[in-house]
């Protein structure tokens, strides 16, 4: 029986009274979740010093051991971001969900809501690298300690305890000195591989969305809204092996260079200068790739919900 016109507004009213049918763009889960997306792209900024370090101290193998945990060590606290992002999802996925079928406008508003909020957090991130990129010279003097530290007592846990004494804290925060304009004009790409940066941008645009990508489409498309979240691997995993097999690689090879004089530690620096530039730009590219992949995750989501067995 087809509905009448009251019916239909029977059930817009009830419609209108199972959500909150006002987005609302800022809350302190978006504030919580820009401020770990911030600490998380910045502690990654300042992991590139540890190549720094590991040639000016000629101990690579430590500097490389320490980079991977500060990398570690971002990547498990990108995990919180999670629990924030998450409940927006379900909140803006159920208001489309209930709000679809008789009122797309509302429900499409719901969507560019979630998908601004996303972008925020991805912005922290772009805040984060900028702001721990000035303090380049402190990382590169922590590392520097740090592995002193580490060969004396053998012990990681040990070392990461020397540096929170009073006394080493005050010296790593005289460390830190603001570069100079004609320090930053002397950083120069001569000699260091064009793609190194050119593939860092792509690898850093990709994997800081990889998880608001996967959620964004949770929303876009919420019949497979579980399967859009659980392919977030997905992206990331293109992200890491990009990483591993065009990026890691070859500031490697720099590095080892240095250490064996067949490159200066100013080239070192300058790598690790525009290394981080380069991630500043990746974020920001970001927020192109955000939308596009969000798309594909939609797509391949949507086509393993509908496979029949």
């Amino acid at each position: 029986m087809p509905l009448s016109g009251d019916h239909f507004k029977d059930v817009t009213t009830v419609t209108h009274q199972l959500v909150d049918i006002t987005p609302h763009l800022w809350s302190w889960q978006v504030v919580g979740a820009m401020f770990i997306t911030f600490v998380v792209q910045g502690v990654t900024i300042g992991a590139y010093a540890a190549r720094l370090a590991g040639v000016q101290t000629k101990r690579i193998a430590t500097s490389i051991s320490l980079f991977n945990l500060f990398s570690t060590f971002a990547r498990l606290t990108n995990l919180f971001s999670v629990v924030l992002i998450a409940p927006l999802s379900d909140k803006a996925g159920n208001a489309v969900a209930v709000l679809a079928p008789h009122d797309p406008a509302t429900a499409s508003l719901f969507q560019a809501n979630y998908g601004w909020q996303l972008r925020f957090m991805i912005l922290g991130g772009t805040l984060g690298m900028m702001t721990f990129a000035a303090f380049l010279p402190m990382f590169t003097y922590v590392f520097r300690r740090g592995i002193d530290s580490f060969e004396r007592r053998k012990s990681v846990l040990t070392a990461l305890r020397q540096l929170t004494r009073p006394t080493v804290l005050r010296e790593i925060a005289q460390s830190n000195r603001w570069p100079t304009w004609t320090e930053m004009r002397s950083f120069s790409m001569h000699g260091l591989p064009k793609r190194l940066f050119i593939f860092n941008v792509v690898v850093t645009g990709v994997y800081a969305i990889g998880v608001q990508a996967s959620y964004l489409a949770s929303v876009l498309d919420v019949e497979a809204a579980r399967t859009a979240i659980s392919l977030s691997g997905v992206i990331n995993g293109i992200g890491t092996i990009a990483f591993t097999l065009f990026v890691d690689p070859t500031s490697a090879l720099i590095t080892d260079q240095a250490i064996k004089g067949e490159r200066t530690v100013e080239e070192v620096r300058s790598m690790v200068f525009f290394l981080s530039l380069s991630a500043i730009l990746g974020t920001l590219v970001s927020q192109i790739f955000l939308g596009p992949a969000a798309g594909v995750i939609v797509f391949v989501a949507h086509f393993f919900t509908h496979i029949r067995g």
